[in-house]
């Protein structure tokens, strides 16, 4: 009778530390590490958050993400913290803010992120704590002696088309044969996916990181054919906020941007946008087939059940938005992020939910580490979105305003071979007003911004819930003073709070 009893309730404490969303970050016990979830990290790459079937689009055809959303929960107002690719995705490899790891494209936010730094990313913390770790796509970060740490980091690490581990994988050499067609980029991609799950040894917890270089629309290499002829004939939705031609409402330093005049070249007429917006549904459905694949093999491994599933992008993209083609500019096409996180554990209670908290794209790799029972550094800035995922959050505690950047400068970008002279091609731009670094905060009704090297500074405040689009710039209004003030000050707060620990990291 008492063995009995005892059977019982362990059976009752392992269902509730199934139940649970995150595991405790102390539990070391056999049992907890048995049931630490496999966790698969999907991104894209410049993937607006509104080309996707469950965020209301009609005109893509996405039917595996949206169930991949139908099954898990989606986050409605999800921002990134930086919108280009290197700092975006050095941001969720390590929790932290753009300006505070300052690895990213232009002088002097160009700094390569040293191996010890690395050591505190998500993947490195999981491989320390017993996961097997793989990398698949496009790495996209400036890393001190990057083949070396990925070795160290990763045991399956795919860097673009180079095998670098395991290197003597015959399947792997197959999938990455050089005759194989240039446009199957997302295929192989999702090729090597399905690689890493067959040599997944059994009861060893996994992490999966793909990053495909879609949905990129100026890039032949990934329409795959076949994808190309459905969306051949297409008539695609166009924004309300579409300009044709050059945009006489943004502030002239923007001219400097290379948005602007990619946006005249690529996007400023209904033709030009009719092309690459099917260009764009093109590789999305390519990608959202590679979904698909992931989730009917997890579901063949027995495994689903104990899988979480992360899908986001590094930045979402303007493609005539706002007269703008490119990315990087605070306005949310650019700055609003999709993301939705599948829990096979979770209840059928919490499936299918929206949330509407204001979260991050530093809150990646904290969440990532708390769902594997993983203590997060304590140079991570993030906040873990546990409570939001099983719906325990008490939101009083919850954030309400989120920081975003911009400190790309596309001046400097154009003469990177001149490293010499950064520093003083810098000092040019500011003192000629060229510079659009910008930073700022986003509520659930304001957006506030400013370009802060700018002499006089050029400031831009919307109320979202009136002027959705950011068509209307009430920063002269004196209704709305008082929010400019709070923002201002919200704004140099959160930027603080960022670099509160940039004393403390080596330079």
């Amino acid at each position: 009778m008492k063995n009995l009893l005892l059977s019982l309730l362990l059976a009752l404490a392992g269902a509730v530390l199934i139940s649970n969303t995150c595991l405790h970050a102390d539990s070391g016990t056999d049992q907890a590490k048995s049931l630490r979830p496999n966790i698969v990290f999907l991104m894209t790459d410049d993937q607006r958050w509104d080309t996707l079937g469950c965020y209301g689009r009609t005109d893509v055809i996405t039917p595996n993400i949206d169930e991949l959303a139908a099954q898990g929960v989606v986050f409605d107002n999800a921002y990134y913290a930086v919108a280009i690719c290197m700092p975006s995705r050095a941001t969720m490899f390590t929790g932290r803010y753009f300006s505070d790891h300052q690895s990213g494209f232009t002088y002097p936010f160009n700094r390569t992120l040293p191996r010890e730094e690395f050591a505190e990313s998500y993947p490195a913390r999981l491989k320390q704590a017993g996961y097997r770790t793989g990398f698949v796509g496009k790495f996209g970060i400036r890393l001190e002696d990057s083949r070396k740490t990925a070795v160290e980091h990763f045991d399956y690490f795919v860097k673009g088309n180079s095998v670098v581990v395991p290197s003597d994988d015959p399947d792997l050499k197959q999938i990455y044969r050089r005759d194989r067609p240039a446009n199957e980029r997302t295929l192989k991609k999702g090729d090597a996916m399905i690689r890493f799950l067959e040599t997944q040894p059994a009861g060893e917890p996994f992490c999966l990181s793909i990053s495909f270089d879609a949905v990129k629309n100026d890039r032949d290499r990934d329409m795959y054919a076949p994808h190309v002829e459905i969306f051949k004939d297409k008539r695609m939705w166009v924004p309300e906020n579409w300009v044709e031609g050059k945009s006489a409402r943004l502030p002239e330093v923007l001219d400097y941007c290379r948005g602007t005049y990619l946006h005249v070249a690529r996007t400023s007429t209904p033709e030009l946008y009719q092309k690459l917006a099917r260009r764009f549904a093109v590789q999305g459905y390519t990608v959202d087939q590679q979904v698909g694949r992931l989730m009917a093999k997890l579901k063949e491994m027995d495994v689903l059940d104990n899988t979480i599933v992360i899908y986001t992008s590094d930045n979402g993209r303007f493609h005539g938005s706002q007269g703008l083609y490119d990315k990087a500019i605070l306005y949310d096409e650019s700055m609003k992020e999709p993301l939705v996180i599948f829990d096979g554990r979770a209840p059928d209670s919490q499936r299918g939910r929206r949330v509407d908290a204001m979260v991050s794209s530093v809150d990646v790799a904290p969440t990532i580490l708390a769902l594997a029972g993983v203590e997060a550094p304590e140079i991570m800035k993030g906040r873990d979105l546990c409570g939001l995922l099983d719906d325990t959050q008490d939101m009083s505690g919850w954030r309400d305003t989120v920081l975003m950047e911009n400190l790309f400068l596309q001046e400097i970008f154009s003469s990177s071979k001149k490293r010499a002279d950064a520093a003083k091609r810098n000092d040019e731009i500011i003192a000629g007003n060229r510079s659009y670094r910008t930073r700022g905060v986003r509520t659930e009704r304001y957006k506030y911004f400013s370009y802060y090297e700018h002499s006089p500074v050029i400031e831009e405040l919307y109320d979202l819930e009136a002027d959705p689009h950011e068509q209307n710039n009430l920063i002269s209004n004196p209704e709305f003073g008082a929010v400019l003030a709070e923002l201002r000050k919200k704004t140099e707060e959160l930027h603080a709070e960022a670099t509160e620990s940039r004393e403390k990291i080596p330079h």
